[in-house]
């Protein structure tokens, strides 16, 4: 097991990272301390951290991952054991919109946080990836960790050509690695650009619920804190230079997530579904959107004993009732 008793998070204000720090934070095995260090984006949102503000064991750096002399600065003043590198731009039709940013934070971003860390050789660093990278799937199989590279957005190529670097890092100058794709994740505190907040938003706001195309596109959901713990997993027992994929093994078409999400939403508010049903409206696809993503989670399940815990229609109801807890403040 690695030490891990102080831990960079970089992007923790955003949503997978702050749910990981908080996960990791209520973990009684781990006592260490956790240091956060967000640019603060449109995508970051502090107030999902506000109950570790006076913690302790956290503290909070706003930064940008491309300062390398800041982020030398931390690694050495707080004795950093692990990075595990959260910032990233992930929303695939900015990317279409403009691909600069994306290669700026996840390409030159990871770079910088690389050659920082290749200074301080015993510092483990776990780099968080997406299934994206492989491109899209038909109507059946799944991606694994020997599947090739097929990215087709700006998005899955920058994210594909961090992983790259981190692999070449660790090849060329000995630095100790993971790297972890995951399947799309859902969960309280999400940004709502993407699919699941947007549909809850707009449901409880009365606004139209576009669905892209004929909503036939499939992908396999993932439980924010679910995959805290596989995170978490793979920090302490991966071994070093290996890649693992996270996926919760919830496929569904995004029609049909739909239809389950306003059941839902049906349920916990008393308002008619068909009046939710009357929201959806149909729009024109995407550039290049991937027909089908799923994760073949054996490896983690073998290596490591993960598998996820939340069932989708628990994990919906969750985000559902944090979203309407929200409204009512």
């Amino acid at each position: 097991m690695r030490k891990l008793d102080r831990i960079l998070i970089t992007g923790g204000a955003g949503f997978i990272g702050s749910a990981f720090i908080r996960w990791l934070i209520r973990l009684p095995e781990f006592e260490g301390r956790i240091v956060n260090l967000d640019k603060l984006t449109y995508a970051a949102d502090l107030k999902l951290l506000k109950s570790l503000e006076d913690h302790p064991r956290y503290r909070f750096i706003q930064g940008d991952i491309l300062n390398q002399k800041l982020v030398e600065e931390l690694l050495e003043t707080h004795e950093i054991d692990a990075v595990v590198h959260f910032a990233a731009e992930t929303h695939v039709d900015r990317s279409i919109a403009s691909a600069r940013p994306f290669i700026e934070t996840n390409v030159q971003g990871t770079l910088t946080l690389l050659e920082a860390v290749r200074k301080l050789p015993d510092i483990h660093f776990h780099h968080i990836s997406t299934d994206e990278v492989y491109g899209s799937l038909g109507e059946s199989g799944a991606f694994s960790e020997m599947s090739p590279y097929r990215p087709n957005s700006p998005y899955a190529a920058s994210k594909a050509a961090s992983d790259h670097l981190v692999r070449a890092f660790a090849r060329t100058y000995g630095i100790s690695t993971t790297i972890s794709h995951c399947s799309n994740n859902y969960g309280p505190g999400q940004n709502r650009e993407k699919f699941i907040p947007l549909m809850i938003c707009h449901a409880l706001e009365g606004k139209p619920l576009p669905v892209y195309g004929r909503g036939a596109n499939i992908r396999d959901w993932l439980y924010v804190d679910d995959h805290a713990e596989a995170i978490w997993r793979i920090l302490c027992h991966g071994r070093q230079g290996e890649t693992y994929d996270i996926g919760g093994g919830e496929e569904l078409t995004n029609l049909l997530l739909l239809e389950r999400l306003l059941r839902i939403l049906s349920d916990e508010t008393g308002y008619p579904l068909r009046g939710y049903h009357d929201l959806v409206r149909h729009v024109s696809d995407r550039p290049g959107h991937d027909f089908r993503y799923a994760i073949d989670t054996g490896k983690i399940k073998k290596d490591l004993g993960w598998s996820p815990n939340t069932l989708m229609d628990n994990g919906l109801r969750k985000t559902i009732r944090w979203h309407l807890r929200k409204t009512a403040i």
